[in-house]
């Protein structure tokens, strides 16, 4: 006889548990403690088994009939209710948070930390309290838009699109471990707003690359010797070695290899690479002298760093560079980030060097991971004469018999065309003189001819 649903409310609480059939395999198993279980009692391959669909009020009469109908069509179906009931729970718990934080921490080891740090955050911000919640399955392609038109809607219509695909590969990383059939975001295409144009980091023209070393030697834009000393090699040799600025702001003095040998060399580690991946940079001999100028101010032990900060402990901090550039007047024209487009647009049109020597050089890597590591010391010997080349340009910038060209409103095409001469010689170090005295003497500031430190006439 069929349950009813007063008598299921009323059920009396007896000393020992019982049961109130309802037909079928159903019924409802009632505790001495007052609680009340549907229970379903049937056979699977030949054994008799219980499956469990809640606790009543909370699954009401009707709700439990439809569950043990939907077991009876599994039965009938050759699967067993038990397993397909714990696989619905299964997915309706794994929810795209779940997920995407297993996408994440799958992905974690070939990121760098930092750009790693920055996907979590962004996905923590922008996309988990709109979907985060919601099973994986069952976030449809509106929610994904609501969330990114929310992004939009702010103005960062990069970072919104960064977010789509963010959620992209959620999916994708799903679908292959078997937790989604679909990527909804393949549907989004067409609704997103228009990429933003590319900001590119601000930099000057290469002709005034003469008054930009200029004002990067004579630097005198903080106070107290040390800092003012710190800032200016470190945009020196940032400049010199094409290198980003993270990687010349946490540079240590175990990464530098055969300082007074034939070709002295920067190492720098994979975990400090934006590609995570190790780049070797050859010094030229300008890189050098700043390196051994460093020798005399810093404390050199495996360790220690090149550029340290307040305290020789610490980093240089992240800014640094970039407000020295502030100071000597290049606010909006010249970034630190900026000197490897003007190293780029240098080596590109003098036409004396191949793309993949430049693409090398400034850690343009492929993704491929067994070419990329062939890369860390592909072309090396060419990269070195490229940026030997690049530092002689630096280098006769401040030359004497250019010196007369140091107003940025003269033409210097006669300075910018000194990388299309192979300099030999006294030639090719001819401005050396300048700086090696400097180490010789331990005079800190480089000098150029008729130029204060400052730069003015």
């Amino acid at each position: 006889m069929a349950l009813k649903e007063l008598e299921a409310k009323y059920a009396a609480i007896r000393s020992r548990a019982y049961k109130l059939t309802d037909g079928g395999g159903l019924h409802l198993f009632v505790q001495p403690n007052g609680s009340k279980l549907w229970r379903m009692k049937y056979r699977f391959g030949g054994k008799e088994k219980l499956l469990s669909f809640g606790k009543y009020p909370d699954v009401p009469l009707a709700a439990a009939r439809t569950k043990r109908d939907e077991a009876r069509v599994c039965l009938a179906e050759g699967r067993d209710p038990a397993v397909v009931l714990a696989e619905e729970q299964e997915v309706a718990e794994r929810t795209f948070e779940k997920v995407a934080r297993a996408w994440h921490a799958n992905r974690s080891d070939g990121l760098n930390a930092a750009h790693a740090k920055r996907v979590l955050s962004r996905m923590e911000s922008d996309v988990f309290p709109v979907i985060g919640h919601r099973p994986l399955t069952e976030v449809t392609v509106t929610e994904i838009l609501a969330m990114v038109r929310k992004i939009e809607a702010r103005g960062a219509l990069d970072i919104s699109r960064r977010a789509n695909q963010c959620v992209s590969q959620v999916y994708r990383f799903a679908i292959a471990n078997g937790w989604a059939r679909e990527n909804p975001t393949v549907h989004l295409l067409g609704a997103l707003k228009p990429r933003p144009r590319v900001k590119h980091m601000a930099r000057v023209p290469l002709q005034e690359v003469p008054d930009l070393v200029r004002a990067i030697a004579n630097y005198d834009g903080e106070d107290g010797s040390r800092r003012r000393d710190r800032t200016r090699d470190a945009m020196m040799f940032t400049l010199l070695t094409w290198a980003r600025t993270g990687e010349v702001r946490f540079a240590v003095w175990s990464e530098i290899e055969n300082l007074d040998g034939k070709q002295p060399t920067w190492r720098v580690p994979a975990e400090r690479m934006k590609k995570r991946r190790e780049h070797l940079v050859p010094l030229s001999s300008q890189a050098v002298l700043i390196l051994k100028r460093r020798m005399q101010l810093t404390k050199v032990t495996p360790g220690g760093f090149i550029f340290p900060g307040d305290r020789e402990e610490t980093a240089m901090s992240e800014n640094t560079m970039l407000y020295g550039c502030y100071r000597m007047g290049y606010r909006s024209r010249q970034t630190i980030h900026g000197f490897r487009a003007l190293a780029s647009t240098w080596a590109n049109e003098s036409q004396n060097y191949r793309s993949d020597w430049i693409e090398l050089a400034l850690a343009h890597v492929e993704d491929d991971t067994v070419r990329a590591a062939y890369n860390s010391a592909q072309h090396f010997m060419q990269r070195a004469g490229m940026l030997q080349d690049w530092g002689d340009y630096v280098d006769a910038c401040g030359c004497p018999q250019n010196d007369a060209s140091a107003s940025s409103g003269v033409d210097r095409n006669d300075i910018s065309d000194v990388h299309d001469r192979r300099l030999r010689g006294g030639e090719r170090r001819g401005n050396l003189r300048l700086v090696q005295r400097s180490v010789e003497t331990r005079d800190n500031i480089i000098k150029f001819p008729g130029r204060s430190r400052r730069g003015d006439n």
